[in-house]
C-alpha cells in the first residue's frame, strides 16, 4: 500500500487534473479555430477556379477535337457526359467528365458558346457563393485569379 492513500493504490484522475486538461484543450481550441475560419470558402473558390480554368476546359477541348466543334449553349455541359443523339455521336469518344459539372456551392456551371467575354471561344463560369450572376463573387474563365 502507498502511504497517504487509504485502501491502496490510486487509479484514475482527480477532478483538479481533469479541469486542468479541459482548460488546456480549451485554450488550444481558442487559438486554432480562428485560424481555420474562412478556409472552407477559400477552398471552394480555389476548386471553382480549377474547374473553370482546368478540368472542364480540358474536357471541352477534347470534345472539340473529336467532334470538330464546341457544344452549343443549348447542349450545355451535359453533352460531355452522354453522347449526343445525332450524327456527331459517331465521333464522340466520351464521356469527357466523370461526374456532372457542379460547382462547390451545388449549382451547375454556366456555359455559353460563343461567349460574350470570349467571343472566339466559350464563357464558363460559376455564380459563386451568393448564387447571383453578375456580382463580385462570380468566377469565370475570362477573369484573372485574385491574389
Amino acid at each position: 500500500m502507498r502511504a497517504g492513500t487509504p485502501g491502496g493504490d490510486r487509479t484514475g484522475f482527480t477532478l483538479v487534473e481533469l479541469l486542468i486538461v479541459v482548460t488546456i484543450l480549451g485554450i488550444l481550441v481558442a487559438m486554432v479555430v480562428p485560424r481555420l475560419a474562412g478556409r472552407t470558402e477559400q477552398a471552394r473558390r480555389a476548386r471553382a477556379q480549377a474547374d473553370v480554368k482546368g478540368s472542364i476546359p480540358l474536357a471541352l477541348d477534347l470534345f472539340e477535337l473529336d467532334t470538330g466543334k464546341y457544344p452549343q449553349t443549348e447542349e450545355g455541359l451535359n453533352i460531355l457526359r452522354a453522347a449526343p443523339p445525332n450524327a456527331e455521336a459517331r465521333n464522340w469518344h466520351g464521356p469527357y467528365l466523370k461526374q456532372d459539372p457542379i460547382d462547390p456551392w451545388g449549382r451547375s456551371y454556366r456555359y455559353v458558346y460563343p461567349g460574350a467575354h470570349n467571343a472566339q471561344d466559350y464563357d464558363l463560369s460559376s455564380v459563386g457563393p451568393d448564387g447571383t450572376e453578375g456580382t463580385g463573387d462570380d468566377i469565370g474563365n475570362w477573369q484573372q485569379p485574385a491574389k
